[in-house]
Parts: structure tokens; sequence; C-alpha cells
């Protein structure tokens, strides 16, 4: 498989295609395995750590995402439900994040046997735990997992099953910001490493903003897409020899034009309802209070907000761009999560875009990454 060529990129995604890292693969001797894997983002991070980890097997339900992983990786798939038993392979490490909807907020209109369903699924992750046995797990997940029973259901196994008591464990928030990732996007994190003999410090070391050492100030909007044409191009994506082509844009009703036109800057659709509201859905004008992302425009020296799987719906957020009348595109929305432009995405356009917002981003996976490496196997490695 040949990897695709690296596009014109801003510093931060300056990366080499993963594929193509291949040929020293004699020194990436960390592997891993990827549940519930996505389109690949805690991989990737976890590939472009200063150490380099391997992955070499997946497991993904969503055709797409396994598409878009086994594209980028080159590794087997397991592309079906987790349920169903595949057959691991050895690995160091395993990695993943059990789907969230289950915990979120944002799920909190699916029925009760669809939550609970979701909510057990961390289970079968503590099954391949004990198959593999690997030397570190690391779980993602929303923050309100860390809050729930079945996050003290977790933490009482790892300390009562005799399989899982072995591993040492630190868990906690991070937000991705504090490790270069241009979002605001607050994650909850499980690093599990075996037979340690101390406890684990947490978190590991913010890289960027006020908590960091290195006193390098937070990844802005501006510094991820400021470089990108303020009008995207066509309508859908394109895969060619030069890449992948996700900058496009929508055919917006003249209406909304009007309404992008009329928020400002960080602005949001209280704006709307000031300045516009002959042009402001009734459903608004009526509720006087809520979100303030809704219907928002995003600021050029700050953080975007969270991504989400719809980010090309500007009622679903803050995803005006800061000074286009538009929604942010697909390659923005990517860039502000971290991912490189060579990174290629299958399926269609609402499909990768339902990838990009459900990924962890690359950057905060790799800077778990650097502090797995750091507390599970930077002692048993050569100089």
């Amino acid at each position: 498989m040949r990897p695709p060529r690296s596009t014109k990129q801003i510093t931060m995604f300056e990366t080499k295609p993963v594929v193509a890292t291949h040929e020293g693969a004699a020194q990436r001797t960390i592997t891993t395995v990827d549940l519930f894997a996505g389109a690949g983002g805690l991989s990737l991070g976890f590939h472009l750590a200063e150490c380099g980890y391997t992955p070499v097997f997946a497991v993904e339900h969503d055709h797409a995402a396994a598409a878009t992983f086994e594209r980028n990786f080159g590794c087997e798939v397991f592309d079906g439900d987790i349920e169903y038993g595949p057959e691991y392979p050895e690995a160091d490490v395993i990695i993943g994040g059990p789907p969230c909807q289950g915990f979120s907020p944002l799920g909190r209109d699916r029925d009760d046997q669809s939550r609970a369903q979701m909510n057990e699924l961390w289970k079968h992750y503590l099954d391949a735990v004990r198959t593999i046995r690997p030397k570190v797990f690391v779980i993602e997940n929303v923050p309100e997992f860390q809050r729930s029973a079945q996050f003290e259901e977790l933490l009482e196994l790892l300390e009562t099953d005799t399989e899982l008591s072995a591993y040492t464990v630190a868990y906690g928030v991070l937000n991705a910001a504090d490790y270069g990732v241009p979002q605001s996007r607050r994650r909850g994190i499980l690093v599990a490493i075996r037979d340690q003999d101390s406890p684990l410090p947490w978190p590991p070391p913010p890289t960027h903003g006020p908590a960091s050492e290195s006193g390098r100030r937070h990844v802005t909007v501006k510094d991820a897409i400021g470089d990108l044409p303020s009008r995207p191009r066509g309508t859908d994506p394109i895969i060619n020899d030069d890449g992948q082509h996700l900058h496009f844009g929508r055919r917006p009703l003249a209406t909304s034009m009007e309404r992008y036109q009329a928020i400002p800057p960080g602005g949001n659709r209280f704006d709307l309802m000031r300045n516009r509201p002959d042009i402001t859905p009734a459903y608004w004008l009526n509720k006087p209070t809520g979100t303030t992302d809704v219907m928002g425009r995003l600021w050029w020296d700050r953080p975007s907000a969270t991504i989400r799987t719809e980010f090309f719906k500007p009622e679903k957020g803050r995803y005006l761009h800061q000074t286009a009348n538009r929604v942010i595109s697909h390659r923005e929305a990517a860039r502000l999560q971290s991912f490189p432009d060579w990174y290629v995405f299958e399926g269609t356009k609402i499909q990768i875009a339902r990838q990009i917002g459900n990924a962890v981003p690359p950057l905060l996976g790799k800077a778990i990454a650097d502090y797995v490496f750091e507390h599970a196997f930077s002692a048993s490695r050569p100089e």
C-alpha cells in the first residue's frame, strides 16, 4: 500500500505518514492493539510519540472508520462488534475508548436499553486485557464515565480480580488544549501498568498553556487553519495522487448566509437574536437561555470549542469560521482535532465528519503515549 503524500502543512503537523515509517519498524518494538478504534486518532498519537509504537491489530464496528484505520496503518482490523470475539494477537499495550454515548449528556435521548448496552462495552475491553495480558492498557472516555457506577465497578475489578489486580492505575480528566491540540476538549483517561513498583504520578505534564513548564501558549484556531483558503473548493471529499481534498464547503440558503453575517467573532445565536430577530428561528426567540456555543463563531486567538460529529451544522455548536461567513470545512475540523493533512479518511462526507468528531485528538494521544513510555518502558529500553 502506498502512503498518501504530504500536503502543505503548518509546523504542528509536520510528521511522516504512518505507513511510510514502517521501513524503520525494527526500532519500533512496542506493539499496540486498539479497541473501539474509530478512525485511529489514539493509535496515531501513540505512533507519533518519541519512542514510537506500532499498531498490530484493531477492532472497530463502523465500516468506514475501520477502512480508514486499515488504510493508514496497514494492520489487521476486525471490522465488527467486539462481542463476537476477535482473536487477539500478543501486544505490549491495549488502547481504546469504549463508546461514550451511554455516559455522555449528548446521549440522553437514547432509550434505556440502548444506554445500558453502551454502558457495558467497557467489560469487553477488560476481557481483552485478560486475554492479551499487556504491560499497559489505556481507557479513554467522556469525563462523565469517571463519575459513573460502572467506573466504580471497573476500579473494584482492578483491585479484586486476580487477573487484573497486578495493574497499578492512574486516572483523571485531561484537556486536549494543554497538550498542543488547538481545541478545548476534556476527556477522561485511565492508564494501568502491570507490575508497577510505585504509584503513578498524575497527570501527564502539560506541554502548553499556563500549567506547562515550557511556557508555550495554547495552540489557537489561527495557528491551525489560518493558512487555508478563506473560500473552500467544491462540496465533496476527493482522494487523488496529492492526498485527500477535505477543504470543501456547503451551499447554504440565502437566509442562512444572512444569519451568519449577523454574528460577530466569538458571537452566537444571542447576537443573531439581537441583530436580526426577523430571521431568527422562532424556537430560539422563544428560548432566551441556553448554550452559548449554538450558532457560534470561532475566535482566532484561542483554541476552538469541542469538535463534534456534526460540526458542519452551525446550529449544533460553535462552528462558524472566524472571518468567512460559512461553517468550518472538514479539513479545518480535522486540523482542529490535530490530524495531519496526509491522514486519509474513507467514506462519505457525513461518515468522515463522524470519524473526525469522534476521534481522540492525536496530539493528546501522543502525550499519553509519552507518559506510558516513561513509566512503563523507558527503563527496559537500550540507550
